[in-house]
């Protein structure tokens, strides 16, 4: 089952969960036998040399998992060496191809695989000198591929495990978002990715933005004065909505090629079913984390870097019908935060499911309300631009403080090869932004305002809720 396609022969291995140390001396032979090998190989005269170039293996191939990787390829300094799925094959991942719409294709290893090999096959000057292996168990990928980073793309019930085994193993980390699918977790693969001391990056791809620095200008040169208030909000979800509330009664057949075991991973058994897999898994608190930590991700990331935000010290949510399997239709959380030096205290709302905040008497009748509104004391910056338009026309545009970004990919991958961190690394923003994220959903489950001890990673004032920061692993699986 978990036969990489590679030439070389393979024995299957157990599923266990800590590499072995034969394992990682095994791997030590190859890499040093590796270094035998035909000029070919290493390159010469109009090839660059596969030395030269960082390796990456891809975990969890999806939809998004599968464009990162396709995407990422296409970077004359990047070679994929490797992809992992617990799916072999099958259908309705949607796309994320989103100028032709949310249409649904074909996605797992195998897919994956073929792309890449078809890619490469192209490349007449590539230096590729082996096809893609393919893998449904990442730790069997971790422990047979000599990759130098990771991307992952799991589930968001996948990410720490996937991450901290990658992390454990000095390996460059990209992991979608959010960081985790726990507070808690967010906070152990952080101080892992510290240890480290690897190049990691987080998925929110807008913080690369000219938009994202335009803002922090904004702010910085003081177009709308010191900063109290900030509304955030989201439409309704993207992905479906499930037929019921509740877990489906029926149990069909897991569909061929899927590892229904190793998809559920840490999270709780349950039957296979295709209101979990694939897309839709999102809406269901054991496996995913709602709009709060899905988009919550995206749209607040600016706001934390352009406001200097940390930890709040305080978070409540309400919601529409909340139940103990999915997340309701909509939700609002409001964020307290401390003064930050000169910075005074802010606080910051968050709608989603087509809940909005008031229209600001600023905006001119007919104009569409953008998603992240700033209040300052002298004015209002709403998404990049100052309201009214009379007001961005004469402030015009703010002094060039921040340097630019040459792309979010180009970040990492810089990163990996020995230049600065990324801007959206998990240690100075990916953990503390998905902690924040996922503590709105803690607010939410608890049910009451919560008094947060960020540094300390505690409630202060519901024992209970503390509970919720955490979550129990399946029999098999732990952080380590």
């Amino acid at each position: 089952m978990n036969e990489p396609t590679t030439p070389e022969p393979h024995t299957p291995r157990p599923r266990e969960h800590a590499l072995s140390r034969r394992r990682l001396l095994r791997g030590s032979a190859a890499v040093a036998a590796a270094t035998i090998v035909p000029r070919h190989v290493l390159g010469g005269p109009g090839r660059t040399p596969p030395s030269d170039k960082t390796t990456l293996a891809g975990i969890g191939m999806g939809g998004q998992g599968t464009q990162n990787v396709l995407r990422m390829q296409q970077h004359p300094k990047v070679r994929v060496v490797a992809v992992c799925d617990v799916h072999r094959e099958g259908g309705g991942y949607l796309s994320w191809t989103w100028l032709h719409g949310k249409d649904r294709r074909t996605a797992g290893r195998e897919p994956a695989r073929r792309a890449v090999d078809a890619y490469y096959a192209q490349q007449k000057r590539s230096g590729h000198s082996r096809g893609c292996a393919a893998y449904s168990d990442f730790r069997e990928l971790l422990a047979r591929e000599d990759a130098d980073a990771v991307m992952i793309a799991t589930p968001d019930h996948a990410h720490a495990v996937v991450a901290m085994a990658a992390l454990k193993l000095r390996k460059h980390v990209y992991c979608e978002k959010p960081l985790t699918w726990s507070v808690g977790e967010a906070r152990q693969v952080t101080e892992a990715a510290r240890r480290a001391g690897v190049a990691t990056r987080w998925g929110n791809q807008g913080q690369a933005t000219e938009q994202a620095r335009v803002v922090r200008e904004m702010i910085q040169a003081g177009a709308i004065g010191p900063v109290r208030e900030v509304q955030v909000w989201s439409p309704a979800r993207f992905w479906s909505w499930p037929d019921a509330p509740g877990r489906p009664a029926e149990t069909p057949p897991v569909p061929d090629g899927l590892d229904w075991d190793l998809w559920l991973g840490p999270a709780p058994h349950r039957p296979y079913h295709p209101a979990y897999h694939p897309w839709t898994w999102r809406n269901w608190w054991d496996f995913g984390t709602g709009l709060l930590g899905d988009l919550g991700c995206h749209k607040l990331s600016t706001v934390f870097k352009a406001l200097q935000l940390g930890h709040p010290v305080t978070v409540e949510a309400s919601s529409t019908r909340l139940g103990t399997e999915t997340y309701p239709l909509g939700v609002i959380a409001r964020y307290e935060f401390p003064a930050r030096g000169a910075l005074p205290p802010v606080t910051l709302s968050w709608y989603d499911g087509g809940l909005k905040p008031p229209r600001p008497k600023q905006l001119e009748p007919g104009r569409r309300m953008a998603d992240v509104i700033y209040v300052g004391e002298k004015g209002v910056l709403m998404g990049h631009r100052l309201i009214p338009e009379s007001r961005m026309k004469q402030f015009g545009p703010p002094p060039k403080t921040l340097p630019r970004s040459p792309g979010h990919d180009e970040e990492w991958i810089n990163a990996c090869r020995g230049g600065p961190p990324a801007g959206s690394d998990f240690v100075r923003h990916g953990g503390l932004l998905t902690e924040a994220c996922l503590l709105g959903n803690v607010a939410l489950r608890a049910g009451r305002k919560l008094r947060w001890d960020g540094p300390n990673l505690k409630v202060t004032n519901d024992k209970a809720a503390n509970r919720l920061l955490h979550r129990e692993y399946r029999k098999g699986w732990s952080l380590g």
